[in-house]
């Protein structure tokens, strides 16, 4: 079997498929990260939570993998005028999502993808496929005969690609008006955090907007999205005096905590695009498969791009338990992922919208100070949409609509009142058994994680 891809979903699936005793090779387009410097400015830190741990755990590498991580128990927003505002995300501090280095992370996949006899061959940029012949066909060098093709080589697919120059597979590409530009808040003397390290630092604009996650050295890869065209924009933004001037406006308590020349950082760091990928069906016979972003590729607003990736490869092990067929194990995977894909899709382009605009918005402030009560009085029949993607395993589609109706009721019990305190629990209550516990014994909906 072949995978292309050896990102992180790349070299899981590789781990899983190799578990199951097949002999597995791996085709990389970049060099071997560990040992080359990795290319900067473009690598949003990736989110770890619950849904990607559990397939880490399948190897046993849950422990090991969260020591190279940050826990972040919540948001930070920051005002104009410097005021900041916490809000949590979980019932409790033992609900917590975890910053992770794209690099690191993948570093140590790859370490534990060869420590289980997988071969990597890096610098293999595949051009295309024949499916027919099960054959792929990389840059500079003769087709190789790979078996079972597993695309797992992101949203730029070529696997996919091939797939869809074969007939097999229809996909749309859903292009973002942004983009994205990193920069670094170093690091405070003797290595401390110059921000709350437990939190993921916002600066809400409207149009645009800043993003903090924190590192395990200290500083925080900082983050910003700017449309593309625009008085905001990244063609607007083109010299150290406008980039000042920007920056002095919309984000002039984030000046003291990035780098004395992050106006040249932002100049000479590239942009980075933003889209949704959506294709279907995922395979073709028991010849490919598409997972991961090669799939589903989704923008980061919801911290689940990595996360629904590795959760892929804990479904696609749960199907093969159940048939040999590797046909039918295709298909019931693509059954059962496709619809949880296209909702997370979803939910994380409402996301974008929320952290641009409304995370600083009072009735939406209210609204979650709400729900963060319902949460704590009603442990037995209420978690945030957001916990339930987060924190627990149950599907995406499932917690989408759950969603919908819990924006229902907050906006009812939010209609009259100011503070969260007033809140009338009674009433929350009654709305809570008459709305969403039906849903729950009607979806087989646990709510104990």
């Amino acid at each position: 079997m072949t995978v292309v891809g050896a990102g992180p979903v790349g070299c899981v699936l590789a781990m899983l498929l190799a578990k199951r005793g097949h002999d597995v090779e791996m085709y990389e387009m970049r060099p071997d990260m560990r040992a080359e410097s990795a290319d900067g400015g473009r690598s949003i830190n990736l989110v770890l939570t619950d849904r990607g741990l559990r397939a880490l755990e399948m190897f046993g590498l849950r422990e090991k993998v969260l020591e190279i991580t940050v826990p972040v128990l919540g948001r930070m927003m920051h005002s104009v005028d410097g005021e900041l505002a916490y809000q949590p995300y979980g019932k409790d501090d033992s609900e917590c999502n975890y910053s992770v280095s794209r690099g690191e992370l993948n570093k140590f996949l790859l370490d534990a993808a060869e420590e289980m006899g997988i071969t990597i061959h890096f610098e293999k940029t595949c051009t295309g496929a024949d499916f027919d012949t099960s054959q792929l066909h990389f840059e500079g060098s003769d087709p190789v005969d790979a078996g079972v093709i597993f695309g797992a080589d992101g949203a730029p697919s070529a696997v996919r690609k091939a797939l869809v120059e074969a007939g097999a597979v229809d996909d749309s590409v859903e292009m973002l008006e942004y983009g994205y530009k990193e920069l670094i808040f170093p690091a405070a003397d003797g290595g401390e955090p110059a921000m709350a390290g437990h939190a993921l630092h916002i600066w809400p604009r409207g149009d645009h907007f800043l993003m903090g996650l924190a590192n395990l050295d200290g500083s925080f890869t900082g983050t910003i999205y700017l449309p593309w065209k625009g008085e905001h924009g990244f063609e607007e933004l083109d010299s150290v005096e406008k980039v000042r001037a920007f920056f002095e406006e919309f984000y002039p308590d984030a000046i003291p905590l990035l780098g004395e020349d992050f106006e040249e950082e932002y100049l000479s760091n590239p942009n980075g695009k933003l889209g949704t990928v959506r294709c279907k069906p995922w395979h073709l016979g028991d010849r490919a498969l598409l997972i991961g972003d090669a799939a589903h590729g989704i923008v980061p607003f919801f911290g689940q791009g990595l996360n629904c990736g590795f959760e892929d490869c804990v479904v696609l092990d749960e199907v093969f338990t159940q048939t040999d067929d590797l046909a039918e194990a295709f298909s019931t995977f693509d059954t059962r992922r496709k619809p949880n894909s296209d909702a997370i899709a979803d939910m994380a382009l409402e996301n974008f919208v929320e952290m641009r605009d409304k995370v600083g918005d009072p009735h939406f402030l209210l609204k979650k100070a709400v729900e963060h009560r319902l949460e704590n009085e009603f442990t037995d029949i209420y978690r945030s949409r957001y916990a339930m993607v987060m924190y627990s395993y149950i599907p995406y589609s499932v917690a989408y609509s759950l969603g919908e109706v819990q924006q229902e009721i907050l906006e009812e019990l939010c209609a009259d009142i100011e503070r969260p305190e007033d809140a009338d629990m009674e009433h929350a209550r009654e709305l809570i058994e008459q709305k969403l516990v039906p849903l729950y014994d009607q979806h087989d909906v646990d709510l104990s994680f």
